[in-house]
């Protein structure tokens, strides 16, 4: 807006806002959330706390919102800086299933859908809606209606847990997942790979 050296003040309205939720499904980053206000040209300032202390890095706001800024927060840029430090790239972890986080009233959706192919049982976990072919979900034996439970020992009942445990496996780490495979429980090892088609350098 060719306004410099501009401070604004806000309160967080919420952390680990999902980057599909803000229509940038690509960039998987658990998001801080505020009101102070984004505006174009702000992008890559500092969201600082009431210390000063930088918490986050200004990203993105909601087109047509106001009061919807987004910011990555700095233990994820840090993360990401100390990978290009010591690498110059940057390691993106998948394991290539799509997921939904289940509830009451999502079992229900789901059963009573005149095309399902799935019927579940659980009301809390990840179902695993579709595994794709080739991916390491796909190589450990994963498939579409298993309900993840838990991943080395900790319940999950989020998709975005998933993520965060993924990228903390890194490439080539081990998830051991607890599966709900007709009626019984299933363990799987699932090693993240790279994500295909990311440019490095």
């Amino acid at each position: 807006m060719g306004l410099q050296e501009t401070v604004t003040v806000g309160v967080i309205s919420g952390t680990e806002r999902s980057s599909v939720d803000i229509g940038i499904p690509d960039k998987r980053v658990g998001f801080i959330q505020t009101d102070a206000a984004i505006n174009p040209g702000n992008s890559g300032g500092p969201l600082l706390n009431a210390k000063g202390e930088v918490i986050g890095i200004n990203t993105a706001i909601l087109k047509g919102a106001q009061g919807l800024g987004f910011a990555i927060p700095i233990n994820t840029a840090k993360a990401i800086a100390q990978q290009l430090i010591a690498t110059g790239q940057v390691q993106h972890p998948y394991i290539g299933i799509q997921m939904v986080a289940l509830n009451p009233q999502v079992r229900q959706q789901i059963n009573n859908a005149p095309n399902s192919k799935i019927q579940v049982e659980n009301d809390q976990g990840i179902l695993v809606v579709s595994v794709g072919r080739g991916t390491p979900a796909a190589k450990a034996g994963l498939q579409a209606g298993d309900v993840i439970e838990a991943i080395n020992s900790e319940p999950v009942t989020k998709a975005n847990l998933i993520q965060r445990l993924v990228d903390k496996a890194g490439v080539g780490g081990n998830l051991q997942m607890d599966v709900r495979r007709n009626g019984q429980t299933v363990a799987l090892t699932v090693e993240p790979e790279q994500l295909p088609n990311i440019q490095t350098r």
